[in-house]
């Protein structure tokens, strides 16, 4: 990773499900109730702060698309998210989402590249190049990939490391503190 020459002109990409929040498994996270922070993510986003320009989270999201949940109940979610965060120091500058279904090959979803060029549209003085995508699926790992961006897979319980991803680990609290070191 020292090659890598992280400073704070880079941006963090994060996927939200199984990254920042326990993921409900065959489900989704409609409302704030069923939002739970995993472990130590209000500490590592926090140092993630400190080591990047821009902290953003792009989050397929189709349980909007296929009506279960209301873009009102995910801005909800997403403002709840950001309060337990803040509670601790910590900061998330901008959330993307893609409402679509998989069947509908928008570009927005992961691994489509549309939510990070939203990001970009917002903030210009992201470049792919210097920029770290952490997620926990194969869809995350080729959207980070196809853009250029440094990719860290988070493995959970049952699976191992990620063949294409730059660097492997077990949270993201985790990924933060070897990247932390590493400057």
């Amino acid at each position: 990773m020292k090659d890598w020459n992280l400073d704070k002109s880079w941006t963090l990409f994060l996927d939200r499900d199984g990254v920042i929040n326990q993921r409900i498994m065959d489900d989704y996270v409609k409302q704030r109730a069923e939002f739970v922070l995993l472990p130590g993510v209000a500490r590592a986003i926090s140092k993630a702060n400190d080591l990047f320009s821009h902290v953003v989270v792009v989050t397929n999201q189709q349980g909007i698309g296929k009506g279960l949940m209301t873009e009102r109940n995910l801005l909800d979610v997403h403002h709840y998210c950001s309060e337990l965060l803040k509670a601790e120091g910590a900061v998330i500058d901008a959330y993307y989402f893609a409402p679509n279904l998989a069947s509908e090959n928008s570009s927005l979803r992961k691994p489509g590249s549309g939510m990070a060029l939203l990001a970009q549209a917002d903030f210009p003085e992201i470049d792919f190049q210097r920029s770290v995508m952490v997620g926990d699926s194969d869809s995350d790992i080729e959207f980070g990939r196809k853009l250029g961006m440094k990719t860290v897979f988070i493995r959970h319980a049952g699976t191992t490391d990620h063949p294409d991803a730059d660097l492997t680990c077990d949270s993201l609290e985790s990924c933060i503190n070897l990247l932390n070191d590493d400057i």
